[in-house]
Order: structure tokens, then C-alpha cells, then sequence
């Protein structure tokens, strides 16, 4: 093979830098300092993230968990105390979602599409929070529960889940900005999304929306 083709198998296998020989001693510790310091901050991001009590994952495009909060590992588990390792795969219904939603809206992807899936004995929601690197993606879980105000809210008017949930704290009223927070998405998304549950709820406005969404979740 080529020098070229080398340095391409060795970048597709997963390698992220490469020296040419003969090696520059000053060329060579000058890259390690910079890998040392993006896996410092990596790591720190990553402790954070733990911390902070979210459910989040990070996925290749094989499905492969690349890592999770611990939150998350416990719900893909469906157990309590379970170690990094215990986890290695997304449930094969959520890596065709990702595969499609990335191919259909290109590599950035968009942070309101989501799937269902089962795993562990429990039904997760999937749903898409940005892109890490070139071959990492950021992932949202949440234990969908059957029954609850989302669900009822989703199946009476044909919402996504996260529809759903934007509507069923509309209907608790809360503000944009208090939404945003809470579904962690900025409140121009939440702005998008009310126009769309608008339309499938046959309303002008949020006082509407509320009215008809506790009404039909009070019928159950």
C-alpha cells in the first residue's frame, strides 16, 4: 500500500493522528500534548455530565455505547448499580432510527426526532441531542410509561412523544422558557413544536391548548 492508504486504514480503524518518519521529536510531543489535552477536557465534560443527574448516552453509528451517564446505563439495564461495561449496544430498533435519521437529515441531525424502544424489560424513548465528534452522537433515554398524561396526549392527537410532553407542561403552565429548561431544547424548538401540536389540536393558542389537553386527560 501507499503511505496514503496507510494513513486512511489507519484513520478508518479509529486512529485520530498520525507521524511521518523519520519522526520530528518536537513535532511528535507537540500532538501529545494536544491529544492529552482534549482527553483532559473529554474526561472533565464527561464527569460533569455524570453529575448533573441527565440521561444521556453517546453512540456510534454501529450502536455501539460509547458512554452513558449513569442514570442512562441503569435505565438500558433496567437495573440499579450496574458498571459501564454491562452496556455495550443500543437495542436494534434505535440504531435503524439513527441510521435513517441521520441519512435523511444529514450528519448534524435534528434534536426533535426520538424512537421507542425495548430493552432491559422497559420501553425507552431515544431522542436526538447532537453530534459529539465525526463518529459520536449524543442520545437522550427516557422510560416511557404507558398510560401517563404524555401517552394519553399522544395517542388522542396523533403528537410525536416530544409534542406530547410540550404539551402536557403547557397544560401545567408553563412558560416557554420554563419548558425549554425542563426538555432541555432551546424555546425556539418549543415554539416549533407548539405550532405543529396547534394544527393537530385545531387551536389558535396556548390558553386553548391547555383547556383541550386537561380535558383530555382528565377523561383519561
Amino acid at each position: 500500500m501507499s503511505q496514503t492508504e496507510h494513513i486512511v486504514r489507519g484513520l478508518e480503524s479509529g486512529g485520530v493522528d498520525y507521524v511521518t518518519k523519520p519522526v520530528d521529536p518536537e513535532e511528535l510531543i507537540a500532538r501529545l500534548r494536544v491529544h492529552i489535552s482534549n482527553a483532559r477536557n473529554s474526561h472533565s465534560a464527561h464527569v460533569a455530565l455524570d453529575a448533573s443527574g441527565r440521561f444521556l448516552i453517546s453512540v456510534d453509528l454501529s450502536g455501539r455505547v460509547c458512554w452513558a451517564t449513569p442514570q442512562a446505563l441503569a435505565l438500558l439495564d433496567g437495573t440499579e448499580g450496574i458498571g459501564p461495561e454491562a452496556v455495550e449496544q443500543l437495542p436494534s430498533e434505535a440504531i435503524e432510527w439513527l441510521r435513517s435519521h441521520l441519512l435523511e437529515t444529514g450528519k448534524s441531525g435534528l434534536s426533535d426526532s426520538d424512537v421507542v424502544a425495548t430493552t432491559g424489560g422497559l420501553s425507552l424513548r431515544f431522542s436526538y441531542a447532537g453530534q459529539i465528534s465525526s463518529s459520536e452522537h449524543l442520545l437522550r433515554v427516557a422510560e416511557v410509561v404507558g398510560g401517563g398524561p404524555t401517552h394519553i396526549l399522544r395517542k388522542a392527537f396523533d403528537l410525536t412523544e416530544r409534542e406530547a410532553e410540550v404539551l402536557m407542561w403547557i397544560a401545567n403552565g408553563k412558560s416557554n422558557k420554563e419548558i425549554a429548561a425542563i426538555l432541555d431544547m432551546s424555546p425556539r424548538t418549543v415554539n416549533k413544536h407548539l405550532d405543529r401540536i396547534f394544527g393537530k389540536l385545531g387551536v389558535e393558542n396556548r390558553t386553548s391548548a391547555a383547556v383541550v389537553s386537561l380535558k383530555k386527560i382528565l377523561e383519561g
